[in-house]
């Protein structure tokens, strides 16, 4: 997933050095919060084609060591996303949590429906581990499979220097749909 700024939240960024001074424990020693249930509309919106993007939970939030700056020694390296990407036993707990909670309205509680997504990619800069980046994204024919399309096509244009991070990150964060609308079919 990818991270942003400008506008996107930024708690719960990894790095502990952050200016914000909030320190995110590694996922083993996150604590399970108590799910708490919340009304089924407050940052609930679906588009016309019935993507559901993800609540107001879920703002996003950035790695604050990927910047403008490192992109070539973090993102746009080889391999760099498996360097951060967290366990799957962390995001299917999360999953579960989020699917009995603020995404109980989804209707599915089964793991399978869904991708704990990263709503800003690693591969954009997003904060690996921080609650408010990861979400359940379902694998519906325009879910999940369609957000990761424009989450490889921003990677792309960013890493050729033709769209800033910070509108990379922004775009996606905001409305994927419309990132995809604008950035894969557009």
């Amino acid at each position: 997933t990818c991270s942003h700024h400008g506008g996107v939240a930024q708690k719960g960024v990894d790095n502990p050095s952050t200016t914000t001074g909030t320190v995110v424990p590694s996922p083993a020693a996150v604590p399970t919060p108590v799910p708490v249930p919340s009304p089924l509309s407050p940052g609930t919106v679906t588009v016309p084609a019935g993507v559901v993007l993800p609540r107001a939970v879920t703002p996003g939030a950035i790695d604050a060591r990927v910047t403008q700056a490192t992109i070539r020694t973090t993102i746009c390296r080889r391999g760099y996303t498996a360097t951060v990407r967290p366990s799957s036993s962390y995001t299917n707990a999360l999953k579960r949590r989020q699917l009995s909670g603020d995404y109980a309205f989804l209707g599915s509680r089964r793991l399978g429906d869904f991708e704990e997504d990263h709503l800003i990619p690693l591969e954009l800069g997003g904060s690996p581990t921080a609650e408010a980046n990861l979400w359940p994204q379902p694998y519906s024919r325009v879910g999940a499979r369609m957000k990761d399309r424009v989450e490889n096509r921003l990677h792309a244009l960013v890493c050729a220097g033709a769209v800033p991070l910070a509108t990379a990150q922004q775009a996606i964060a905001s409305n994927w749909y419309d990132a995809y609308m604008t950035y894969v079919r557009g």
